[in-house]
């Protein structure tokens, strides 16, 4: 039995390691991000892990692990940014406020899926434009849902969180401890 992990991004590969978890092989699926029409942040979400995970060649042992971590603002949906003024509007947008981070997780072993999905509540400071300009000419948005990273620099602009903290950074690691577990990983076993 292999572990293959669906994702890019070395946050995730580092909170796996957090918990003595390293994947036998990475994988990250190219499937299509867009949300649908009038598509809600929350299900959009689910959607992309399901999908994701559904999109990862695997043997039939092997087990597959995929996120997706989305932050939403009322009922929009920021993704990534695509250059530094997509960010200054996405921090500008959320400045002073609360969001939600929204991170789903799929893990799969042969033809079964097991999924959750974690919301945190997240209190962006109000930002000064001297914050912004220097939190955007570190270059820590790029690549990142909502144009931030909480384990970043701009944990300096987040004051108050309600839930769970690697789920913004991108893997709750309670519920994806659990998963794995249910999809017979030997999570805690000495090797």
């Amino acid at each position: 039995m292999k572990l293959v992990l669906g994702s890019g991004s070395p946050r995730r590969r580092e909170l796996l390691a957090t918990i003595g978890v390293v994947a036998d092989a990475v994988r990250p699926p190219e499937i299509d991000e867009t949300p649908m029409k009038s598509e809600l942040p929350r299900p959009y979400c689910v959607r992309m892990a399901r999908e994701k995970v559904a999109a990862v060649e695997a043997a039939e042992g092997d087990i597959v692990l995929c996120a997706d971590t989305t932050v939403a603002l009322g009922r929009r949906i920021m993704g990534k940014p695509e250059n530094a003024g997509e960010a200054a509007e996405f921090l500008m947008a959320m400045s002073g406020r609360r969001h939600k981070v929204i991170t789903a997780v799929a893990v799969k072993r042969g033809s079964q899926i097991w999924e959750r999905d974690v919301v945190t509540t997240v209190k962006m400071k109000h930002l000064s434009n001297e914050e912004l300009n220097g939190y955007l000419a570190t270059n820590d948005w790029q690549g990142k849902a909502g144009g931030y990273g909480i384990q970043g620099p701009a944990g300096a602009l987040i004051p108050w969180i309600q839930g769970s903290f690697t789920a913004v950074v991108g893997l709750p690691l309670a519920e994806t401890s659990g998963l794995l577990q249910t999809a017979g990983y030997p999570l805690w076993q000495a090797s």
